[in-house]
């Protein structure tokens, strides 16, 4: 059965480019990000993991580890992980599962056989310190992904877990948020010390409530 939002995300071991990654324990008490790439020495893939590598300091930040997946061996890797910091100019500073078995890849759903039947699609995953998985996005292997939107999301994700609040269109860390329609007027008064702007009864605007 398909991955679904909320759901335990399944652990598994699996050899990496930093050993063996037992994922539950890897993850800890803290944020996962689990992305998956369609095959070694490929050019978009090159330029993603350049991306996240140059970004760890902001996940961690987030309390937040990074793990990439590729279906093809541990050797492959760590001659990619050359090609990485040649071209892109930063090493590779987070573990890269070596998935030629393609036990996680199956595991999670990556391989769509209507996009390629060997290789895996430009899944990603964002799980919470609960272990489940709070967003999925899939990208065709053909589209490099926007890491920034990741950072984006993450953000959001954290501070509604933690705030009865949404997060509206093109909500940006320090925006203002939207309360959550279950809370009433007497309620948002109480956890909401800073205000709110009631547009409608449903839609209420406040400040990002955590700074």
């Amino acid at each position: 059965m398909a991955i679904q939002l909320g759901d335990i995300a399944p652990d598994f071991t699996q050899d990496s480019t930093e050993g063996s990654i037992s994922f539950h324990e890897f993850l800890g008490d803290g944020w996962g990000v689990l992305f998956s790439h369609p095959k070694d020495f490929t050019p978009v893939c090159t330029t993603e993991l350049g991306a996240v590598a140059r970004l760890k300091g902001e996940f961690a930040k987030r309390n937040c580890k990074v793990i990439g997946l590729s279906v093809d061996p541990l050797d492959d890797h760590k001659a990619w992980a050359g090609d990485i910091e040649e071209t892109q100019g930063v090493a590779l500073n987070f573990p890269l599962l070596a998935d030629s078995d393609r036990s996680v890849a199956t595991l999670y759903g990556m391989i769509h056989p209507n996009a390629d039947d060997t290789l895996t699609v430009r899944s990603v995953f964002v799980i919470g310190p609960d272990k489940r998985i709070k967003l999925m996005l899939t990208y065709p292997a053909s589209t490099g992904r926007d890491f920034d939107e990741l950072l984006r999301v993450l953000d959001s994700l954290q501070l509604t877990a933690n705030h009865k609040v949404a997060t509206p269109v093109n909500w940006r860390h320090g925006d203002d948020c939207i309360i959550v329609p279950a809370l009433s007027d007497a309620e948002a008064d109480e956890l909401f010390p800073k205000g709110y702007r009631k547009v409608k009864p449903y839609l209420r605007v406040t400040p990002q409530p955590n700074l």
